[in-house]
């Protein structure tokens, strides 16, 4: 069995539309979805606030390469297009873990680098697993609570919105 954990992000059009147009195309494989969180913008932050959710997936048939391959799909059916290193975006399909792999390729890096210090992964991610940990890191919660609670405080529930 092939287990991933995917973050899911979108700061263009309608947000919420390209997370559920993930969630539609995970339908099949979808173990569990966090709920949605508002956060600032990461790394450029002249852009419009992000909408995050992280998603649970699992598939006998499909492997690290697989799960990329299943992101990249949804990003370009969202019509994402790549201008600017961490800028605005439509749809951003990052996988995050995939049970029993480690990778240093430079395509698919795993576990995703940045993962322990991102409470927008973190937090959702916990949500739907609290004894989440990030390979070779440690415990999701245990990584969270070391972060500035100014990221923790970024991190905002969104209960109007529901995948």
């Amino acid at each position: 069995m092939s287990r991933a954990v995917l973050s899911l992000g979108s700061n263009l059009g309608d947000r919420f539309a390209y997370l559920r147009l993930a969630v539609d195309g995970l339908r099949d494989v979808l173990v569990a979805v966090s709920g949605v969180y508002e956060t600032a913008p990461w790394g450029v932050e002249d852009q419009p606030d992000f909408l995050n959710a992280v998603c649970i997936v699992a598939d006998p048939a499909r492997d690290h390469w697989d799960w990329l391959r299943t992101g990249q799909a949804l990003e370009r059916e969202a019509e994402r297009v790549r201008e600017q290193r961490w800028g605005p975006r439509t749809l951003d399909v990052d996988v995050v873990t995939v049970d029993g792999v480690r990778s240093t390729d430079p395509e698919l890096l795993l576990p995703h680098p940045g993962t322990a210090e991102r409470a927008t992964v973190l937090i959702p991610w916990l949500e739907i697993e609290p004894a989440a940990e990030v390979p070779g890191r440690g415990r999701a919660v245990e990584l969270l609570a070391a972060l500035p609670e100014s990221d923790r405080a970024g991190v905002r529930f969104r209960p109007d919105l529901l995948l």
